[in-house]
């Protein structure tokens, strides 16, 4: 199932991605919520709010070792781990897959999720920090609780 999570995610950024390339053009910028939340086409050559800018392959590599990692720690544990630590590393690597693929096939990772106060991002971006914020909970909540269930 979290195969499934994974791919599918994947396919929504990737089309997502490919919707504003065919039809914006960069720096273009279309108000959803005006000065709030605009739909604005950049291509990030750096990591996270831009750093490392032109290093694309550098960045590709790392984030395919970590995603890998992460993959292969998720096929490990699939069957003998909660289901929100599975989710989060899904996501997770839902959203790194994401960004390599552009970083691979593009040079570049478009971003588009503009919220005017915050470095303009995409969907692989939001699924790597929802991944990490399900992680978070799953480290100071459910982890304590099967533990203890364990002690018992």
């Amino acid at each position: 199932m979290y195969y499934i999570v994974i791919i599918a995610a994947v396919m929504l950024d990737q089309l997502v991605k490919y919707a504003v390339r065919s039809n914006m053009d960069l720096y273009e910028t279309i108000p959803v919520i005006d000065g709030i939340f605009h739909i604005t086409y950049i291509q990030n050559t750096g990591a996270a709010f831009s750093m490392f800018s032109g290093h694309t392959g550098v960045l590709a590599l790392i984030t395919a070792i970590i995603t890998i990692g992460i993959l292969v720690y998720l096929h490990k544990l699939k069957k003998t781990t909660h289901w929100l630590m599975l989710m989060s590393l899904s996501l997770i690597v839902a959203g790194g897959v994401g960004n390599i693929a552009d970083r691979i096939f593009l040079k570049y990772v478009v971003d588009f999720l503009d919220l005017r106060i915050w470095p303009i991002f995409n969907l692989a971006d939001v699924y790597v920090c929802c991944g990490c914020g399900l992680l978070i909970l799953y480290i100071f909540f459910v982890e304590p609780k099967l533990k203890g269930q364990k002690d018992v």
